[in-house]
């Protein structure tokens, strides 16, 4: 048994943790954090593990393996220094790799056991009996059906030889014959007259390894066929039936001619009946071999892939079995299921997964980029920040990099391993600001209710308050109190609340013009200017649009999978003429269209590009062809960005006042707001 002690209890260490509850040799000693709401400290106390905030108590000869999933070069070179020599240090990037590992082998293993497991279900739904033996003529399969049949149940079935549970079954001698036995009938020991099948079971290399035969009552089969005497009834049922699948199907007779298509067939390949009926079974491909005409060759069915057929160049995955009858081929019958819209989803999917990726990311000093003398001095100011817990005023316009300051004042604080959160003010509606905020106390119908708010949930966090303005007096004024003690109350309670949390904020309004109108407090203001940064426009430091452009280039490509390496001369000239009223905000968006606008191998972005980009809406008076990597949704999307950008821009962020300049309600424009991250 190996003792393991994990070291650190975020994401990473709790899954760690639950992973090697499942592996047998592995013993989780203890799991240590300093933050002891850590995700993995409250797995630990669920399943009775030891845990701490102090690795060296834990640090014992007995240790045979050490996770450090902390990140932090100290701790990790901490613990090398201290371990005993025979304990293995596994540093965070070789547990990340592990953690991948384990994940990935689960998942293929649950998705094996669910594959397993439908099968089963699909085993035991049908209505014929089925039972398999080994070569030892042992009972391996028995589904519920021949459970029914039989009168014995599967776990006595499992394991027997084949003449104890069917005494006049002929399996056995199929087994050794290797010959197929078709539609016999058959008494079982219960009386009941059943209709059979047995077939020989081969392995990959030709060789019998056991037989398996279906069977079905022949009270129900009888009673059928006098049921359904009519020959017509019996193929408008089959056509009832075929003509209701969603899944499109193609039948053609032995000599690949179409002889049978269903609408759904239509509809995906966008083929008529008549376009295929009587044609080749090449009729409907547009890329790769017709696998109709492959099973008709070799009689063997085909199934899983993938091929794009029709007009419409769709992408599907194709099953194809073999007609027979009697041995005789007859045709042969095949199944598209019509993977596009699948595609279409896993695409979205990936797509939200990088915006997740970009949301969760955490920026540093280093991810603000200029040396032009004020946003070094914002820097500076910033830098202060981290060594304490002052309140931090954030003051800029639109787009000029509030939202990063204050991601890289938590991340290079005291703070940095715990939660940072950022609330836009405006985007969230007052009386709903308030409840998340400081969390709800409410009677519900089976008693009292509370929902926690986000003070206590990020307790010794960071929080970022974005647009602090727009903030009701009620909000403020809770604020104000929990600056001055240290505690707050839920919206309908009357306890209160202890917590410690780093509270940074961000206006592009005039605070001052606020407190004269009154709709702020002007207590409130002088608690969260104690550290004030103003940062500068971008059209008062043009000299660091060159290091921010090569900044985002390399974030970009990644993006958009080029290799974009410099920006020419006079492109950097061009952008530097510009007064960017959006700030670094409407810069990021001018490059990723340009870049748009590029071919896929072109390694240097021209003046040519940028001024696409630029003076995009001119573009309909100018001869240009669309975007190589852009669908027309992209395309309306970066439009209306922009012009939501503009209008934000004229309206100096004022949301009401750009709602009404727009025509559209102030509930759509924080939907877009939102959409486009620009809130």
């Amino acid at each position: 048994m190996q003792n393991v002690l994990i070291i650190g209890a975020g994401t990473g260490g709790s899954i760690i943790l639950d992973l090697l509850q499942n592996v047998e040799l592995m013993n989780v000693s203890a799991i240590i954090d300093t933050d002891e709401y850590a995700p993995g400290i409250i797995r630990a106390k669920e399943l009775g593990i030891s845990f701490g905030n102090d690795w060296r108590k834990f640090l014992h000869d007995n240790v045979h393996i050490i996770f450090d999933v902390t990140g932090d070069e100290l701790v990790f070179s901490q613990l090398l220094e201290a371990k005993h020599s025979q304990t293995v240090l596994i540093p965070g990037s070789v547990a990340n790799l592990i953690v991948q590992l384990l994940q990935e082998n689960h998942t293929y293993t649950k998705r094996i056991r669910a594959e397993m497991h439908k099968q089963r279900l699909i085993f035991d739904s049908i209505d014929e009996g089925m039972v398999g033996i080994n070569a030892n003529c042992e009972v391996d399969f028995f589904n519920k059906r021949a459970s029914e049949m039989v009168g014995i149940s599967i776990e006595d079935a499992i394991g027997k030889k084949v003449t104890d549970v069917i005494p006049l079954t002929k399996l056995k001698d199929v087994f050794k014959s290797g010959k197929s036995e078709v539609n016999q009938e058959l008494v079982l020991a219960n009386g009941l007259e059943i209709m059979t099948s047995r077939f020989p079971l081969y392995d990959q290399k030709g060789e019998i390894v056991g037989a398996f035969a279906v069977f079905k009552d022949m009270t129900e089969a009888i009673a059928l066929a006098k049921e359904i005497t009519d020959l017509e009834k019996v193929q408008t049922m089959l056509e009832a039936i075929i003509y209701s699948s969603d899944d499109a199907i193609s039948v053609v007779d032995e000599n690949g001619y179409g002889i049978l298509v269903n609408p759904a067939y239509t509809r995906i390949t966008g083929l008529t009946k008549d376009e295929v009926i009587g044609k080749p079974a090449t009729a409907d491909i547009s890329e790769g071999e017709s696998i109709h005409m492959k099973v008709l060759e070799t009689k063997k069915p085909v199934r899983g892939v993938n091929m794009r057929i029709g007009e419409n160049n769709n992408e599907v995955i194709v099953n194809v079995a073999p007609i027979l009858m009697d041995d005789e081929l007859k045709g042969s019958v095949g199944i598209i299921h019509d993977i596009t819209e699948m595609r279409n989803l896993m695409n979205e999917l990936d797509q939200a997964r990088a915006i997740i990726r970009e949301l969760e990311s955490t920026n540093t000093f280093n991810d603000i980029r200029g040396d032009s003398a004020e946003i070094k001095i914002a820097i500076e100011q910033a830098r202060i920040a981290t060594d304490n817990d002052f309140t931090v005023l954030l003051r800029g316009e639109v787009g000029s990099g509030k939202a990063l300051f204050a991601q890289a004042i938590h991340s290079e604080g005291t703070r940095k391993f715990n939660k940072f959160i950022r609330v836009n003010c405006t985007a969230i509606p007052p009386d709903v600001l308030e409840a998340k905020l400081f969390g709800k106390f409410s009677e519900g119908e089976k008693g009292k209710k509370e929902k926690t708010g986000l003070f206590e949930e990020i307790d010794n966090g960071t929080l970022f308050l974005d647009e602090i303005a727009d903030l009701s007096l009620s909000t403020q004024r809770k604020l104000l109190h929990y600056l001055k003690t240290g505690e707050f109350y839920a919206v309908g309670s009357a306890r209160p609340i202890q917590t410690s949390v780093h509270i940074i904020t961000a206006t592009c309004q005039n605070l001052e013009k606020a407190i004269h109108d009154g709709t702020f407090l002007a207590e409130l203001y002088y608690l969260l200017n104690r550290i004030a940064i103003q940062i500068p426009p971008l059209r008062s430091r043009k000299e660091d649009i060159a290091p921010i452009v090569q900044h985002l280039l390399v974030k970009l490509n990644n993006e958009l999978g080029m290799n974009v390496e410099v920006i020419s001369y006079e492109a950097k000239r061009l952008l530097e003429q510009y007064d960017w009223p959006g700030n670094i905000r409407e810069l990021e968006n001018v490059i990723n269209r340009a870049m748009i606008y590029m071919e896929q191998s072109e390694m240097i972005l021209e003046a040519a590009d940028v001024k696409k980009s630029l003076f995009s809406s001119n573009r309909s008076k100018e001869k240009s062809s669309l975007p190589a990597k852009s669908t027309l949704t992209s395309m309306m999307d970066d439009y209306e960005r922009s012009i939501l950008e503009q209008a934000l821009t004229e309206n100096e962020g004022n949301k009401s006042e750009t709602a009404n300049r727009l025509g559209i309600s102030l509930r759509s424009l924080y939907y877009k707001l939102d959409k486009y991250n620009l809130a």
